[in-house]
């Protein structure tokens, strides 16, 4: 990815658910005109004496809705599923011109990743406000772990916890877009190739689009070089955030680089395969399929100040020292994030 038109950047039910109707009513008893009415002061002691019911149909007993109501959300999530499978099968769904697929990432993928950020890496947001509600942003952030599993913990993040309910858009590298399955998968999430085009045409869409510019150099560094950014390649995602007038939200993750230690690096097996490193990490390839389990560790992404671009002028996205200095005004404010973010960490797995 070195020619001129590519930058190195390296790298259910809806969400908003909706609570089935309660059915029940509480019923009301009558007594007969016919009947002698007792005095009210019998009536009064009764009702002392008697414990006292929940109505029928109300939810408050033991914290459990009624019957009808739970059966009434089963029946609307089996309708909705089958909905769902008609649309895939008959093909009745939308992709842009990128692959993405808004429905299935909404009710499938997303699905899948959240048990692993919610209850495997229990991952904290901060900051999730400084992303735009609306327009452009170019969310940069820092690369580690091996495995890009910090790519879809960034994307889950923002899809589950921003206010205005925005998407973000990775860009990958292209080696993500050569592995059978995994390139219709990343494409099906949105992902798209981090080159200079693309990422400059889902800016002026209005996307959020999220790069790692360490790329390679930053997810296969050793274990002993942790939280200790690379270089941000030439500045390739700035000249693109001035182009577009978008702001750049600096990211900073705590918890990949320990999800799979890399304590060597094979390279003649990664010439033979063809692939940038081949990890040795205490696990793999060792215990085999079981060394690519990631550690729980626990997570914190925290979202920065934006920092404008739209009051430069035109010629500024050519300037190669206000790329550098825009760049290195980025990068040090995620390392910087990185070890205020490790100063508080109380553990690594708490």
């Amino acid at each position: 990815m070195a020619d001129a038109k590519v930058i190195p950047f390296g790298g259910e039910e809806p969400r908003s658910k909706r609570k089935g109707k309660r059915t029940g009513r509480a019923r009301t008893n009558r007594v007969s005109s016919l009947a002698p009415v007792p005095p009210q002061r019998d009536v009064d002691q009764a009702a002392a004496a008697e414990p006292e019911q929940p109505a029928a149909g109300d939810g408050s007993a033991r914290g459990r809705e009624p019957a009808a109501a739970q059966e009434g959300g089963w029946d609307r999530k089996l309708a909705h599923g089958l909905s769902f499978l008609r649309r895939r099968i008959t093909g009745e769904y939308e992709v842009d011109e990128f692959g993405y697929d808004e429905e299935l990432t909404d009710q499938v993928l997303m699905s899948a990743l959240r048990p692993f950020y919610e209850k495997y890496f229990r991952v904290e947001v901060k900051g999730i406000e400084n992303i735009p509600e609306k327009g452009a942003a170019l969310v940069v952030a820092n690369h580690s772990g091996t495995l890009p599993v910090d790519g879809l913990m960034l994307q889950v993040a923002v899809h589950d916890h921003h206010p205005a309910d925005r998407h973000i858009r990775m860009l990958a590298a292209d080696l993500v877009f050569m592995l059978p399955g995994v390139n219709e998968v990343s494409r099906k999430l949105g992902h798209t190739l981090a080159c200079a085009e693309d990422a400059q045409q889902l800016l002026e869409r209005g996307e959020v689009v999220g790069v790692m510019p360490e790329g390679f150099k930053g997810i296969g560094k050793p274990f002993s070089e942790r939280y200790k950014l690379q270089r941000f390649g030439r500045g390739g995602f700035v000249s693109t955030a001035l182009r577009a007038g978008a702001p750049i939200v600096p990211c900073s993750i705590v918890g990949a680089e320990e999800i799979y230690p890399m304590l060597g690096n094979s390279r003649t097996v990664a010439r033979l395969l063809g692939i940038p490193y081949f990890p040795l990490t205490p696990a793999w390839p060792w215990l085999g399929p079981l060394g690519l389990v990631p550690l729980p560790t626990k997570w914190t992404i925290q979202f920065g100040e934006p920092i404008p671009t739209d009051g430069y002028p035109a010629e500024a996205a050519d300037d190669p020292m206000l790329m550098f200095n825009l760049t290195d005004q980025v990068r040090e404010t995620i390392q910087h994030t990185l070890y205020k973010l490790l100063v508080q960490r109380r553990s690594v797995f708490f």
